[in-house]
């Protein structure tokens, strides 16, 4: 239907005109740089810190502490995936995420107003997204900024942060320069260094630590990973692997550290596609590659706690809690 309507509207645009850990897995088959401003007290309404206009507030979720609740690797205009997805953010309250690769093939206005929106762009206005690298098939991410407009940070950059309840969130964009010493590098010590909080979660999109076959572990993600690392961040979220992976708390070099490690994970089941695993990497807890499906953070004040929820009709979840490592 979705491939239908879109072709429907290019013909009429044509006509008319000249986007202590407790686990209880189910196993699978195998912006320049800115000064931010800390906030004193937990809201539930995102504060935002970037190198662009200060962001619009996303809807809050219901009760006492915050829920975002995202995906990666979304939407195509041949794909019902998305829409699945979609309808089940309609009845998840709090912030959604995106982890990159919001809209295939090439991230165009087109794209994103024919395909992304009128699943996951129903909820727009309560989306902090991240760019993938479809999102940048269209030169300098274009679509994706005009799209998302001021939510995207600075075009160009594409890198910001917010607060959610007691939690700082970082958004990177794993497109552009990330080596040690680059601008985003040197913007990402610097919002760490502003907002020295008891707990810190980071996403984009690709991934430094992945079991999957198509593309797999990223090394030259590993300045932003020490980077958080250093400064005690305790999640980190990805795509670009059109499947779900849980990792425990490891350090930048993949060294399990369930003191002080960071947890990793692979969130690309937005709807696009299925990627198959290959052999499970060290520190790889939990896979599973035929699922659309959502993950689901609850952020409390020194602790979270995690549920990946999956599409109608299927049966694989993987849920948990555990503290931040500096509580």
């Amino acid at each position: 239907m979705k491939f239908l309507h879109s072709i429907l509207i290019g013909l009429l645009l044509a006509g008319c005109m000249s986007p202590t850990e407790q686990v209880t897995p189910t196993p699978t088959s195998t912006v320049p740089v800115i000064t931010p401003t800390p906030t004193s007290a937990a809201s539930l309404t995102p504060t935002v810190s970037s190198t662009s206009t200060s962001l619009p507030p996303a809807t809050p979720s219901s009760g006492d502490d915050p829920v975002l609740v995202g995906s990666g690797d979304i939407a195509h205009c041949r794909s019902e995936g998305d829409d699945i997805t979609a309808s089940m953010l309609d009845n998840i309250p709090g912030t959604v995420f995106t982890t990159g690769d919001n809209v295939y093939r090439d991230g165009t206005a087109e794209e994103f107003a024919n395909c992304y929106d009128p699943t996951w762009g129903r909820h727009k206005d309560r989306t902090y997204p991240s760019p993938g690298n479809h999102d940048y098939h269209t030169a300098d991410g274009a679509g994706y900024f005009d799209y998302f407009g001021s939510r995207a940070g600075e075009p160009g950059k594409g890198y910001y942060s917010y607060d959610l309840g007691a939690w700082h969130i970082i958004v990177l964009n794993s497109n552009i320069e990330v080596k040690a010493g680059s601008p985003q590098d040197e913007w990402l010590r610097a919002d760490l260094a502003a907002h020295p909080v008891a707990c810190t979660l980071a996403y984009w999109h690709h991934p430094r630590f992945s079991s999957g076959t198509v593309h797999g572990s990223n090394k030259s993600m590993q300045p932003l990973w020490e980077a958080l690392y250093e400064n005690g961040a305790d999640v980190v979220l990805v795509g670009h692997e059109h499947n779900y992976e849980r990792f425990a708390p490891q350090d930048p070099q993949g060294n399990p550290d369930p003191t002080r490690g960071i947890r990793q994970f692979v969130i690309g089941s937005g709807g696009r596609s299925h990627y198959e695993f290959g052999p499970p990497i060290a520190n790889s807890e939990v896979r599973n590659g035929d699922t659309n499906g959502l993950l689901k953070l609850t952020l409390h004040d020194t602790s979270y706690s995690w549920e990946f929820i999956p599409e109608p009709g299927k049966t694989f979840t993987d849920s948990g809690t555990a503290p931040c490592v500096t509580s």
